[in-house]
């Protein structure tokens, strides 16, 4: 059986700048290279508080906040990996799903449900960062028409319709949202 280990980096030169991701090479155990890791597709997303919405009505987050959203899909093996920061993001989050950052199924402007939660960032209210991968099947511990919202989706649903997903963080002080972007 072969083992590997993923490494997520990212560097900030000051707390307000957007983080640098590195790409790491993986080594298997039993020494080959097994190369960077491989995603299927990527997405970098710049999530401003002028984006949240609800419904279709505007409803802006923290004026100051800013969130960083980045993606790595493996549609093969259904997988996400993800390295989030948020600058600028005041007090505890708040959501009703298992956690409070997440991708939710909806055009630009509109709301929808979450399909994948991941793990809240952590930090202080001047820098929070939270890295990993997720795969599937998904959870989001919101239950609409008698199921999960995150029950059956798979990542290769973002990958044939980006333009159809957001992400976004809520916080106590922002339960709508703090910032969102779109993943297109």
């Amino acid at each position: 059986m072969r083992s590997s280990t993923f490494l997520s980096v990212a560097l900030a030169a000051t707390a307000l700048a957007a983080p640098t991701i590195l790409q790491i090479a993986v080594t298997l155990d039993d020494g080959v290279d097994a190369g960077p890791f491989h995603f299927t597709s990527q997405f970098n997303v710049v999530a401003l508080p002028d984006q949240v919405r609800n419904g279709t009505e505007a409803v802006p987050g923290a004026a100051e906040a800013t969130g960083y959203f980045n993606y790595g899909i493996n549609s093969e093996t259904d997988t996400i990996c993800y390295n989030i920061t948020l600058i600028n993001v005041v007090g505890d989050f708040e959501s009703p799903a298992t956690t409070a950052t997440h991708i939710h199924e909806a055009a630009q402007g509109a709301s929808g449900p979450p399909r994948i939660a991941f793990p809240n960032p952590v930090g202080d209210d001047t820098r929070k960062s939270t890295a990993g991968c997720l795969t599937g099947p998904f959870t989001t511990g919101i239950v609409m028409n008698g199921a999960d919202t995150g029950a059956g989706f798979t990542v290769k649903q973002i990958e044939a319709n980006p333009a159809g997903f957001f992400t976004d963080s809520h916080t106590a002080l922002f339960p709508i949202g703090v910032v969102r972007g779109q993943l297109s």
